[in-house]
C-alpha cells in the first residue's frame, strides 16, 4: 500500500455504529471509491466498542442515547499483532480489526480498527476505544494518541512498511507526525532540524473539515507532556504553541499538501491559518451507495457505465421525464409508507414533502422552518399543501442540541391541524437512505459561513431531489438557480439574519417551488432531470478520489 489514511471515524454499514455524523460517512465514501478505483490506500480507525448513540425520543421531544448493540467480531477478523503505546508512566497495548471494502472489481481496501479493549490493559485504559467523542478533554487525547501513534505502530507491525503517504483527517490523527519524527530521529540520527520536518511533511496530507474553532482539538501544555511522557518533553515543545498542543496546527506544520472541503471552505481556512498553503477539493459521495433501488434500476437501463464512471450520470438529460417522476415516485412511497407505519400520521403520496435531515447542531438551523408558523399555514392553505420530515441526532453533551428538539416537536404539535409534520427518531445511514431519496426538495438552512462543504444535498440530487439551501459550502458551487434547485439569501454575504432567512425560504416556496411542483410537472421533472445530469455528475466521491490522486497522493 502506498497510502494510508486515518480519521476517528468511517462510516461503512449502519449495523456498524462506530460513525458519528458527517465526517465519517465522508471517509466510508471516499474508501468505496477507493475500492471502485483500485486506488493503493489503507485506513485506520477506532473500533468505538460501545457504539455511537441509538437515539430515544419521547412525545415531547426529549432525547435519551442507549448503547448500541454490536459486537466488532461480528463485521471482522481479529489480527495476530499487538503494539504498545507510552501513556504517562505506563504502556497500553492496542489490537486491530480487519474489515474488507470490496469495489466494483473486486479489488478490496482494508480497514483497521484499533481496539484497546484487551485483558493486558486496564479497565480505563480498555475504555478509550470505547465512546467516539466521548468523555473530557483528557479522553480525547487519549484517543488521539490511541489513533495517531498507535496507528503508525499497527501499520508497520502489519507489515505495511512502504507508506508514501499519511492522509490525516481533522486534527484527529496528528499525532501521526509525532510517530514520524520519532521514526526518522531513529532512522537518520545525523539529520538537522530542519530535515526531519522536511522529511515528515513529504509524508504527509492534512484534510481539515471543519470552519467552526471550537471543531479544532486544542490541549493543555501540561496534559500533553504528562500523556506522552514517554516520547521526551523536547519532542512535545517542538509540537507545542503557546502552552497548548493545537492539533490542527501540528497537522497544518508538518503536512505537505493541505485542503479544505469546499472552495468556500479553503477560503475561510486560509484566512484561520494564514501562512498556510490550504487548496480545497471539494467533497463528494459515492453515486452507487447512495441512488435509491428505483434510480438504480432506471440508470441501469438507460446509462449502463454508470456505476463505473458516475460522469455518464450528465447522460441523464436523454431519459423521458415520466420515467424520472415514476423512480422518484417509487422512492417517495417507500419513505411514507414507513412514516405512517411509524407514527400513524396519515401522510399521503401527492403532497409537496420538504425534508430536513443531519446532525441537531445549532448553527445547522433545523426549526428555520418553523420562524413563522402563521406565514407557513398560510402558503400550505392558499398555494398547496406541505408535509415536512425531519431527523437528526443531537450530541450526548449538546443541551443546546436537545432543547432545540424539544422546541421542534412543540412547533409539531402546534401545526398539526394544518401542516403534517414528523420527526424521525435515531437518523443513521439506513434512514438516510429512504429519507433522501424520498421526499420532493432537500432543505438545508445552515447559519453562514459555518457549513464547510455539507454532503447531505448531493446524496439528494443522486435521486433527482432539488435542494433548497443556503448559500454555503457546496451549494455555492452546485445551485444554478431555478436549474438544480433554489438559494436561500445571497451570495453577497458571510452574514446570517434568521428573520431574513426564514423569509426568503418561504418567498421561493410560496412564488417557485409550490407552484411549479402542483401547475407545472413538466418543468419539475426538467428540475429534477438537471440536478441529477449537472450535480450528481461532479459532485461524487470517484472525482473528489481523481482530485486527491493528481493533487495529494501521487502529485
Amino acid at each position: 500500500m502506498r497510502i494510508a489514511l486515518f480519521s476517528m471515524e468511517i462510516g461503512i454499514d449502519h449495523k456498524m455504529p462506530n460513525y458519528g455524523g458527517g465526517l465519517g460517512i465522508l471517509e466510508g465514501d471516499i474508501l468505496r471509491s477507493c475500492a471502485d478505483m483500485r486506488v493503493p490506500i489503507v485506513a485506520v480507525t477506532l473500533a468505538i466498542n460501545k457504539g455511537s448513540l441509538f437515539q430515544r425520543l419521547d412525545d415531547e421531544g426529549n432525547q435519551s442515547e442507549l448503547p448500541a448493540d454490536w459486537r466488532i467480531d461480528d463485521f471482522t477478523t481479529l489480527m495476530a499483532p499487538k503494539v504498545s503505546v507510552p501513556i504517562e508512566d505506563r504502556v497500553v497495548k492496542i489490537q486491530a480489526w480487519k474489515y474488507l471494502m470490496t469495489g466494483i472489481g473486486g479489488y478490496q481496501v482494508p480497514v483497521y480498527f484499533l481496539d484497546t479493549n484487551l485483558f493486558e490493559n486496564s479497565t480505563s485504559d480498555r475504555e478509550i476505544t470505547y465512546y467516539l467523542y466521548g468523555g473530557d478533554e483528557r479522553y480525547r487525547l487519549l484517543q488521539e494518541i490511541v489513533l495517531g501513534i498507535g496507528g503508525v505502530r499497527m501499520l508497520n507491525a502489519l507489515g505495511y512498511t512502504n507508506i508514501r503517504k499519511h492522509h490525516l483527517n481533522e486534527g484527529h490523527s496528528a499525532l501521526v507526525t509525532l510517530e514520524l519524527i520519532k521514526k526518522i530521529k531513529e532512522d537518520n540520527p545525523e539529520y538537522k532540524h530542519e530535515q526531519i520536518i522536511e522529511s515528515v511533511r513529504k509524508k504527509c496530507i492534512f484534510t481539515t473539515h471543519t470552519p467552526v474553532q471550537a471543531g479544532h482539538d486544542r490541549f493543555p501544555e501540561q496534559l500533553a507532556k504528562s500523556l506522552l511522557r514517554g516520547f521526551g518533553n523536547g519532542e512535545i515543545d517542538e509540537i507545542c504553541h503557546g502552552n497548548e498542543l493545537n492539533m490542527t496546527l501540528l497537522a497544518l506544520e508538518y503536512s505537505e499538501y493541505i485542503n479544505g472541503v469546499a472552495k468556500k471552505h479553503g477560503e475561510i481556512s486560509r484566512n484561520m491559518f494564514p501562512g498556510y498553503p490550504i487548496d480545497s477539493i471539494t467533497n463528494g459521495v459515492h453515486h452507487v451507495f447512495w441512488t435509491s433501488e428505483p434510480f438504480r434500476k432506471l440508470y441501469d437501463a438507460c446509462i449502463g457505465g454508470w456505476r463505473k464512471d458516475p460522469f455518464d450520470l450528465r447522460y441523464v438529460v436523454s431519459i423521458p421525464k415520466e420515467e424520472i417522476i415514476l423512480a422518484h415516485a417509487e422512492a417517495k412511497k417507500r419513505l411514507i409508507d414507513l412514516v405512517n407505519a411509524r407514527h400513524g400520521i396519515g401522510m399521503d403520496y401527492d403532497t409537496f414533502t420538504l425534508g430536513f435531515a443531519r446532525r441537531v447542531a445549532m448553527y445547522k438551523r433545523a426549526d428555520l422552518i418553523f420562524s413563522n408558523p402563521d406565514r407557513l399555514v398560510n402558503i400550505a392553505k392558499n398555494t398547496g399543501p406541505i408535509q415536512i420530515i425531519l431527523a437528526g441526532k443531537a450530541h450526548p453533551s449538546d443541551t443546546e442540541g436537545k432543547e432545540l428538539i424539544k422546541t421542534i416537536f412543540g412547533d409539531i404539535k402546534r401545526l398539526k391541524d394544518d401542516i403534517k409534520v414528523v420527526f424521525l427518531e435515531n437518523y443513521d445511514m439506513e434512514l438516510a437512505k429512504l429519507i433522501i431519496p424520498g421526499v420532493d426538495v432537500w432543505l438545508n438552512t445552515p447559519k453562514r459561513p459555518l457549513e464547510a462543504s455539507g454532503t447531505s444535498g448531493m446524496k439528494a440530487s443522486l435521486n433527482g431531489v432539488p435542494s433548497l439551501s443556503i448559500l454555503d459550502g457546496w451549494w455555492l458551487e452546485g445551485c444554478i438557480e431555478g436549474v438544480t434547485g433554489w438559494a436561500i439569501g445571497s451570495v453577497a454575504t458571510d452574514q446570517s439574519d434568521d428573520s431574513k432567512d426564514a423569509e426568503d425560504l418561504y418567498d421561493k416556496l410560496e412564488r417557485v417551488i409550490l407552484p411549479m411542483f402542483y401547475s407545472n410537472g413538466g418543468a419539475w421533472a426538467q428540475v429534477m432531470r438537471y440536478t441529477i445530469a449537472f450535480n450528481s455528475s461532479f459532485f461524487n466521491s470517484h472525482r473528489m478520489v481523481q482530485q486527491y490522486l493528481l493533487n495529494a497522493y501521487f502529485p
